[in-house]
């Protein structure tokens, strides 16, 4: 058996005004092709999740954000990948510009009920499982 190491990755949840989420659609060309997952991308060395999801929403969609809150953090087997999953739900920060497909060729705002309908990356169903569940009081 082959230890694989994990690969740190965020995705944000990004809410808009009326409870709806972004999804955005990976290219024909890459691995999981034409999927739709949460946007998000790789943790570089020394950065921390927090600081790894704004970088990469501003890279991907061209957008600011503001975290929310965090969702469990998982670990999900590609088979040519382990993946570390740091899943976040965001809203867009005050005076960020709309998302915009820098590298996904399409991008919806779909009803949390709306989520099953699409073809998702295997990665993200637990992200909508930890999304959908009630919120405990603080």
């Amino acid at each position: 058996m082959v230890n694989k190491t994990s690969l740190p990755v965020v995705c944000a949840v990004l809410e808009d005004a009326t409870g709806r989420v972004l999804l955005a659609q990976r290219p024909a060309h890459k691995h999981l092709a034409l999927k739709w997952e949460f946007p998000g991308g790789k943790i570089e060395p020394g950065e921390t999740p927090e600081a790894a999801l704004p970088r990469e929403l501003r890279e991907e969609l061209g957008c600011d954000i503001a975290i929310v809150r965090p969702l469990p953090r998982f670990t999900h087997d590609y088979g040519d990948v382990v993946i570390e999953m740091f899943p976040f739900v965001c809203r867009l920060a005050p005076g960020s510009a709309p998302p915009h497909p820098h590298e996904h060729i399409a991008l919806r705002w779909v009803s949390p009920a709306g989520l099953a309908g699409l073809d998702l990356a295997a990665a993200d169903f637990p992200v909508v499982a930890s999304y959908r569940r009630p919120v405990p009081p603080a």
